[in-house]
């Protein structure tokens, strides 16, 4: 790679950063991160580890991430910033390598790639997924290792192709799953024939599965996003749609003799069209839903990222060229807008979190106060729904306090959702929160007889009768003594 090129991917890296924002504790953050912690300190959370520890015994993420705090001897707020930036640029970096492979101009390369950058941020539709999150996963680790594996297989570089595959599969088991059927459709349309390309496609569920519980079937209803026909029309069109236009690029590609794009195009419709029919069966009876889990209709998410560069290219080929105008009229309003959004989907914090500032969002303050001022075997209890509350902007308790809960209505669900043996511990202790809004000094006194509560964290006004040693404009800690 010449110095310019490393540096210009830079450059993306950290405007990318500054359009999408930095949120190291939200979302899924809260389910990943409190594996790291247990690794860096085993004491934490002696209740309901299980909730995270579900996902953390699958991959070498927790292990590696604490790694990289004890040999860094930095924070893990630092460390979490660093792996943030070197998954947005291997991410880049991989886009950037592939798409040289496809277009001869490099105009039209740095349109794909920008246009990736641009639009990291972007939903994956109906999947819950972003093309990469706001704050460092393993699936952020891992977003760029498709991609470079993908053009191994250009490359006739199979070993390379599989050893990344494999390290990528150590750090997330099921995202490289979709990458490696890809890659085996690209091989099968090359090599043999696209009646075997559909075959490859099935790579991901050799999977046995027993039927759910009631409990998982109460679960199951709240994530929508696993079952394709209960998906909006809009989210329908979403996965459809691109079909046709990939179409129209393979058609476009052929014409100008651009052999790699043209396959990589037909290897991306097989792929999705034996996925698509994969999302719908599981999606028509409930004795499908502890299969379900596996997620088909994530295969998408490969589809969206190598659209996005394949659309950012022949953008940049055909239309923007050398016009600087032209440029500035995708990028700058596509960029402002997609600052607006991550804006408005995280308006109680600021933009970019950085490693050891002080927090804006009053309920990171109140699970600031909390690490720092409570014993570290306490174990608490929260609106169930406390992530959704508006001014919370999903931060997880977990992640930022490092102490035990009750199982939660949003996160935890996620990880029963993917781990059914969890259901009913899970079910039981959501539903002794049913009518947490009215909960009085007895509601919490009953939990701490059930389950060992001896804090809780309210939204303001609260509730009478309890001592609190801690509150701001928004948010009350309070023991249940």
């Amino acid at each position: 790679m010449k110095v310019k090129d490393f540096v210009l991917l830079l450059l993306l890296t950290l405007g990318g950063l500054l359009v999408h924002g930095y949120h190291p504790w939200a979302e899924d953050a809260e389910i990943y991160l409190p594996g790291v912690e247990k690794v860096l300190h085993p004491e934490l959370f002696p209740f309901n580890a299980q909730f995270f520890e579900a996902h953390a015994h699958l991959t070498l993420f927790p292990n590696f991430i604490a790694v990289s705090v004890r040999l860094s001897h930095l924070p893990l707020e630092a460390v979490l910033f660093f792996w943030q930036i070197i998954s947005i640029f291997l991410l880049l970096l991989a886009c950037w390598q592939l798409i040289g492979r496809c277009l001869p101009d490099q105009r039209a390369c740095w349109a794909g790639v920008g246009l990736v950058a641009a639009l990291l941020t972007l939903p994956v539709t109906g999947t819950g997924l972003y093309i990469l999150d706001q704050y460092v996963n393993p699936r952020n680790l891992v977003a760029g290792a498709g991609i470079l594996a993908i053009g191994r297989v250009l490359d006739e570089k199979y070993v390379q192709a599989g050893l990344i595959l494999a390290c990528a599969a150590a750090i997330h088991p099921l995202m490289p799953a979709f990458a490696l059927s890809y890659c085996a459709v690209v091989l099968c349309i090359e090599e043999f024939d696209r009646r075997f390309a559909t075959l490859a496609c099935l790579l991901p569920f050799g999977i046995s599965f027993a039927p759910p519980s009631p409990a998982y079937h109460q679960v199951a209803l709240s994530h929508t996003y696993h079952y394709f026909l209960q998906w909006q029309w809009y989210e329908l069109l979403g996965a459809v749609a691109p079909l046709a236009l990939l179409w129209w690029f393979g058609r476009v590609a052929r014409s100008r003799q651009l052999r790699n794009l043209d396959l990589l195009c037909r290897a991306l419709i097989v792929y999705e069209l034996v996925y698509l029919p994969a999302g719908v069966v599981l999606s028509v009876s409930a004795r499908f839903e502890s299969l379900a889990r596996f997620q088909p209709m994530r295969s998408l998410y490969l589809l969206y990222v190598l659209f996005v560069l394949f659309a950012g290219g022949l953008l940049g080929q055909f239309v923007l060229k050398n016009r600087a105008w032209r440029w500035a009229a995708l990028f700058v309003p596509l960029c402002g807008g997609m600052f607006i959004a991550q804006r408005a989907l995280f308006p109680a914090s600021a933009h970019i979190e950085w490693p050891g500032a002080s927090p804006k969002n009053q309920w990171v303050q109140a699970f600031e106060w909390i690490q720092s001022n409570t014993p570290r075997d306490a174990i608490f209890a929260l609106d169930p729904l406390h992530m959704h509350i508006a001014g919370e902007d999903e931060n997880g308790f977990r992640a930022i306090a490092q102490r035990s809960m009750l199982a939660d209505a949003v996160k935890d669900s996620g990880a029963v959702s993917m781990f059914p043996p969890l259901a009913e511990t899970w079910l039981a202790q959501v539903e002794a929160q049913n009518g947490w809004k009215t909960f009085q000094a007895r509601d919490f006194h009953r939990l701490r007889a059930e389950y060992g509560v001896n804090w809780v964290v309210l939204q303001r006004p609260g509730a009478p009768d309890l001592d609190c040693p801690y509150q701001n404009a928004a948010v009350l800690v309070c023991r249940v003594n």
